[in-house]
């Protein structure tokens, strides 16, 4: 979905000449005919069924060929779009990749990847300079399954209900569960443990979800604010995310901007609409484009 969306607002420009180039699950290049829809082919062979609008079978689409190795040609293109999810995608890893390679290409560096994407590290580095955040908890699989009393009396004392738990490694929500007992949150720390090795939890918080692009280095510019706002679904999850298809409004579109938001329940101090930082990302393109 996040590289159809750039593609298409490429080639709308009518200003350039895209080559669209896919990595299948096992790790394959995919640079002739249409990697997109060799991509969705194989996604749609593995759920089962195959793509209604496609007038080819799977077995056809499958035919195309695909290499193990980076496309020779590569470094023809002026620039590349790294429009990949999750590990492999937004960890700094094919950031590495074409660095090794010489090939210029959109989007934060390795290091910029790498901290954006593993979420126990993003948080430190937010600690370490001041910023304010949500109370969070990390930990590993081994400390999990090690003494699961133990790690589950730690986070009802230090964080309470309702937590969301999430693996640190992964992106578009997927993993991400909230708890709002010892139950769920057994559960949820089960199901973050299945797919990675280090684990975040969360304090849940009575807020409002904002967000903001950032495009640029030394000199940045920073987009207009956008707020999260999905009442069909208990928080920002991977439905919510793509198959919803409902974008970000910008703030004072739809409700009050955030400074007269009402004060929470149950808070202290004299600034209960203060700000949190919650995440951070450094991929060059997401979730549908908003115009």
């Amino acid at each position: 979905m996040s590289a159809r969306a750039v593609v298409e607002t490429l080639r709308g420009s009518g200003r350039y000449e895209v080559l669209p180039v896919g990595i299948t699950r096992e790790g394959r290049w995919v640079s002739s005919g249409d990697p997109m829809r060799e991509l969705e082919s194989r996604a749609w062979k593995l759920a089962g069924s195959s793509p209604a609008s496609s007038s080819k079978s799977v077995a056809e689409q499958l035919a195309v060929p695909v290499s193990e190795k980076l496309p020779v040609d590569l470094d023809a293109a002026d620039v590349v779009f790294p429009v990949l999810h999750g590990p492999f995608g937004e960890d700094g890893t094919i950031q590495g990749l074409l660095e090794v390679a010489g090939v210029p290409y959109v989007g934060s560096g390795v290091l910029a990847s790498a901290a954006g994407m593993d979420k126990v590290t993003m948080k430190k580095i937010f600690a370490f300079h001041g910023l304010p955040q949500v109370e969070w908890l990390g930990l590993t699989r081994k400390e999990w399954e090690g003494d699961r009393g133990s790690r589950i009396h730690e986070i009802e004392t230090s964080l309470g209900y309702p937590c969301f738990v999430k693996p640190s490694n992964l992106g578009s929500s997927v993993g991400i569960n909230k708890a709002t007992d010892a139950r769920e949150l057994e559960s949820a720390l089960d199901a973050a443990a299945a797919l990675d090795r280090r684990l975040i939890v969360e304090a849940g918080v009575d807020a409002r979800e904002i967000e903001v692009s950032v495009l640029g280095n030394e000199e940045a510019d920073v987009s207009v604010p956008g707020e999260i706002f999905v009442p069909e679904h208990e928080f920002y999850d991977y439905e919510a995310k793509y198959t919803d298809q409902r974008l970000p409004q910008a703030l004072g579109r739809q409700r009050p901007p955030l400074r007269t938001a009402p004060r929470p329940p149950h808070t202290t101090g004299a600034r209960a609409s203060r700000s949190l930082l919650d995440d951070l990302r450094a991929g060059p393109g997401r979730d549908p484009p908003s115009g």
